[in-house]
């Protein structure tokens, strides 16, 4: 199945990821949890990726970092997991803006990396960011990236089996089964 989050920064939408993922893996009784983290590395957000990693300290995640999409054959054999890969506007920014890639390709690759991703697991659950309702106007690759992004949100959204917009750390169902907001 796959599950889409999203919500504002801040929303508590990664938490909220993170205990999905590991109740669906305990309910299924899998033991593999895959963290796809797309942030690249620099000096301006290392104290984002030590906190992720801390929250996500104890709970068995291998932690995948990949921030062009995985590698093939990084994640092994068999559908036995479940994945979460965090966060799609990173991914879209690090293939466009570090990776030079124009905003359709990049479109394109990554719904088709999504697909690639939902054969290589039971469950994926996916975290990307609203950024449309600040009302600003932005010009250029700014605009592009939004739309873009928009682009990529709908078509999640079309395909994913339950969709969640975190809001103030509370999950709102927009589509799906509503699942517990607690463990």
């Amino acid at each position: 199945m796959v599950y889409v989050l999203t919500g504002a920064s801040g929303s508590g939408k990664s938490e909220y990821a993170e205990r999905l993922v590991c109740r669906l893996a305990r309910e299924r009784g899998i033991t593999e949890k895959i963290y796809l983290a797309t942030m690249e590395r620099s000096p301006g957000n290392a104290a984002r990726i030590a906190r992720h990693r801390r929250q996500r300290a104890g709970r068995g995640f291998r932690t995948v970092e990949a921030p062009f999409g995985p590698a093939d054959g990084v994640l092994g054999t068999g559908r036995e997991r479940v994945i979460l890969l965090e966060c799609m506007s990173n991914l879209l920014a690090n293939l466009v803006f570090s990776g030079g890639m124009p905003f359709g390709e990049a479109r394109e690759t990554i719904l088709s990396r999504i697909g690639e991703l939902t054969e290589q697991c039971l469950d994926l659950v996916i975290v990307t960011n609203e950024i449309f309702s600040d009302g600003n106007r932005y010009d250029g690759e700014t605009a592009a990236y939004i739309r873009t992004l928009g682009e990529i949100n709908c078509r999640l959204a079309a395909a994913a089996d339950e969709f969640y917009e975190i809001v103030y750390s509370v999950p709102l169902c927009l589509k799906g089964e509503r699942l517990p907001k607690k463990e």
